[in-house]
């Protein structure tokens, strides 16, 4: 009968071991225990030359020096009394005693945050198909009992959703939603006997609150009624819409809100609500305030110069422009090669993934709002959101602008084109349109753009990209930021839309003026004292 040699490596040396190939597993096994100084009860390993497991037997294939096995003991015999186990082993024990103590303490910790996060996820649910506490804006309530309990659900349960009559809003509310007058983030307890002075600030505007007064805008325009709109239907498509704004410092819901209507972020001022003024009807007013795309639909009296499928357009793709942002530019999202520059060739990235996403929750039959539409009429608004939303890439500002510039002597509003450049203008304006507002409003709204903007600035230095100048934290200041963007693309947009709307020039150029001397009196002052700290 033939033999075999095989090499391996044990314990740092070669060995070699050589049987006949009929020997029974125990002899070659007792071989290779002898070569490892193992004893009879351990556990041995043979690995190949790739690191690959290898049973040991006489069928093992015989190799040479450089092609060796190697082999391990990999359990020591803890069965034998006449051995202790060692301190190693007594330590690694104690460790994972201590292991299991922690997980299980962390684990206990960990269901208290889960059931934290279930009862907020179900309180805000309780708002949504109840609403109990809209009452003080005017919406029709049962009258409440000392604990602001009500038997009557609200208008956005379900039995109610499906019902528009359900929402009731005081006339003077929604007058006030149209004005310049309306503050539509700060909540007040009106004084009595005055139709205009807030008194009491009661707290700010939650989440749920603010999806109903775009469900008021959607009514008031009639689109319910225009456009055959189940108001269910549109309760679904706002909610989902509001799931699909991330929470980052800017570009969120609250933002969507703003450039849709207007949203006062005066957080440090607000108080919180006494149970006593939970159902309480108020005024929401402010004679500083601005609102943005709604409001200058009723402004501009573009009712009564564009149709109104193309005021559906501009609302709703206000609504839409910054669905799922994630907090990082087109530059960002080129230079980084992220799946949304892969995916639309490094053309508007963000602004392409904003419209997918709202037709991909328009294609949703229970969040459809278009689904009664002909087919025209679908084409239409699909077309017109498009253009409305990727018109937000600034990389296309002058573009635009200039178009626009080049219709304005001759502007016609039942020529398409014209038409197309306003409806893409407008969205603009109240995409970028913070400085129009008071500047305790809108300096709040700087701080959260360039909070995100440093973030990104902080995120290109980690991973070796280039750094837009505007986003670095180490050379731009609040003053130096605002200066330059005020003067070369505020001031030179918001001019030439007020030249076909004279009556904008108080509620969007003038502000803008005045935030422009503010800001470079800061720039200045910065500048005398140090060479243009940052404030």
């Amino acid at each position: 009968m033939t033999t075999k040699v095989i090499y391996f490596m044990v314990n740092g040396r070669l060995e070699h071991a050589e049987f006949r190939t009929d020997s029974s597993l125990a002899d070659v096994k007792d071989l290779f225990r002898a070569a490892a100084e193992a004893g009879p009860h351990d556990i041995l390993k043979m690995y190949g030359a790739k690191g690959a497991v290898v049973k040991i037997s006489s069928r093992l294939a015989a190799n040479d020096v450089n092609s060796c096995y190697r082999l391990e003991v990999v359990a020591a015999d803890l069965h034998n009394p006449g051995s202790a186990a060692p301190t190693e082993l007594c330590n690694m024990e104690n460790r994972v005693k201590n292991l299991e103590m922690k997980v299980l303490g962390d684990a206990r910790k960990t269901s208290n945050i889960v059931c934290d996060l279930k009862s907020q996820v179900e309180s805000f649910k309780r708002k949504l198909e109840n609403v109990e506490h809209l009452s003080w804006i005017g919406l029709f309530k049962e009258p409440c009992d000392q604990q602001g309990k009500s038997d009557r659900k609200g208008p956005c349960d379900q039995q109610g959703k499906s019902d528009p009559n359900s929402l009731h809003v005081n006339e003077e509310v929604r007058e006030y939603l149209k004005t310049p007058l309306f503050d539509n983030w700060q909540v007040f307890k009106p004084v009595r006997g005055s139709k205009l002075t807030p008194c009491v600030l009661l707290r700010q505007w939650e989440e749920a609150e603010m999806m109903v007064l775009l469900q008021v805008m959607y009514t008031d325009l009639d689109f319910l009624t225009a456009f055959h709109i189940d108001l269910e239907v549109l309760q679904n498509f706002l909610f989902e819409v509001y799931c699909h704004y991330n929470d980052i410092p800017f570009h969120n819901f609250q933002h969507c809100f703003c450039v849709t209507q207007m949203v006062s972020r005066r957080r440090n001022s607000l108080l919180s609500v006494p149970s006593r003024y939970a159902s309480m009807s108020v005024l929401c007013t402010d004679p500083e305030s601005r609102e943005f795309m709604y409001g200058l639909i009723w402004l501009t009296d573009l009712r009564s110069k564009l149709e109104r499928i193309d005021l559906f357009i501009l609302l709703t793709s206000a609504l839409c422009h910054d669905l799922d942002h994630p907090g990082y530019s087109n530059v960002y999202q080129i230079n980084a090669q992220t799946d949304l520059a892969l995916r639309y060739n490094d053309i508007s990235p963000l602004e392409n993934h904003h419209c997918a996403i709202a037709f991909a929750i328009l294609a949703k039959p229970e969040c459809n709002i278009l689904k009664s539409l002909t087919s025209n009429q679908y084409k239409h608004i699909r077309a017109g959101m498009i253009k409305c939303i990727l018109a937000t890439d600034m990389a296309r500002h002058n573009e635009i602008l200039n178009k626009f510039k080049v219709t304005l002597p001759v502007f016609d509003f039942k020529t398409k084109d014209h038409k197309e450049g306003l409806m893409k203008i407008m969205v603009k304006v109240s995409d970028i349109s913070n400085e129009a507002r008071p500047m305790a409003v809108a300096e709040p709204w700087l701080d959260c753009l360039l909070q995100e903007f440093f973030n990104q600035s902080d995120t290109e230095k980690l991973k070796g990209l280039p750094v837009t100048p505007f986003m670095d934290r180490d050379k731009v200041s609040k003053p130096s930021s605002q200066t330059g963007f005020i003067r070369f693309v505020l001031l030179p947009l918001f001019t030439e839309l007020t030249k076909l709307f004279p009556c904008l020039e108080q509620h969007i150029l003038e502000p803008v003026r005045k935030a422009l001397d503010y800001y470079s009196d800061l720039e200045k002052e910065a500048k005398a004292e140090g060479g243009g700290a940052k404030p």
